[in-house]
């Protein structure tokens, strides 16, 4: 399969203006995303470009021999950024990555493994998921009560089709002292926001209107849940280092810290 990998780097940011430059431990984040990049793209024979709208993010990208296209500012998502990716490289991919650009702790793998399900599913959308351990449902549980909109979680069938995802924890769980007596593990699946596209699914995608759903939730993935498409949901393995994007100075504080307990991957490449 003819996999591309796009990051789709805009400069413009309320929260963190001109994110991709921000750096983290002396590194920029744009840096972290091109090395995460490379890496998922050696495991699984895929190539990578950079898409962004700014002509700084542009020239930083070539300093560091990335590739990297100029796609319009006023694109509404990063999967319109990824189409325009590819229609700008003028090339053919079967399956296309949306990796977010303020992701840089995401492990290779995860990547990974959305290329190698697409190589046998017919499924249209591509995602991966972590089971949660009673631990860390605990913690998930926690962090609501403070920011009730952080965190995704989502249900699937046997054959790994995504059945639903929400801002909320599902599913609902009766009698779950024994449950936790019988399994260390939860029925809860927290949901990883990286997405992989057959290329006509992303062309299909992009042309839908906003859903009902996917406006009240603000997850996009439910636009093609709710237009009939069929996303498949990967188990993954957690990563080393657990956090949300990068969206504030605050982030990048929390990001900092969690590097110098557990050790920087974009040095060590160890990611999970």
């Amino acid at each position: 399969m003819n996999s591309l990998i796009v990051i789709p780097a805009r400069y413009g940011s309320t929260r963190l203006p001109a994110k991709p430059l921000a750096k983290i431990n002396g590194v920029s984040l744009l840096a972290r995303m091109i090395k995460l990049a490379g890496a998922a793209a050696q495991l699984c024979r895929a190539d990578y470009v950079i898409a962004t709208d700014h002509a700084e993010v542009e020239a930083h990208a070539r300093e560091l021999g990335a590739p990297v296209v100029m796609t319009d500012p006023n694109l509404p998502s990063g999967s319109d950024r990824c189409l325009a990716a590819v229609e700008a490289l003028n090339a053919s991919p079967d399956f296309v990555v949306n990796l977010q650009g303020d992701a840089p702790f995401t492990p290779p793998e995860h990547l990974s493994s959305l290329i190698v399900a697409a190589q046998t599913s017919s499924a249209d959308v591509f995602t991966p998921g972590i089971q949660l351990t009673w631990e860390q449902l605990d913690r998930l549980r926690e962090q609501k009560a403070q920011t009730p909109f952080s965190g995704t979680t989502c249900v699937r069938a046997p054959d790994g089709r995504a059945l639903w995802f929400s801002k909320t924890i599902i599913p609902a769980i009766r009698n779950e002292a024994a449950l936790r007596a019988g399994s260390d593990v939860s029925p809860v699946i927290r949901h990883v926001g990286v997405y992989g596209y057959k290329i006509d699914a992303l062309r299909r995608y992009v042309r839908l209107p906003q859903s009902h759903y996917e406006r009240l939730e603000g997850l996009e993935q439910l636009r093609a849940i709710e237009n009939g498409m069929r996303v498949h949901l990967s188990l993954v393995d957690g990563p080393l280092l657990s956090m949300s994007g990068i969206d504030t100075a605050d982030d990048i504080a929390r990001a900092e810290a969690l590097l110098s307990e557990r050790g920087d991957p974009y040095h060590t490449g160890v990611y999970i």
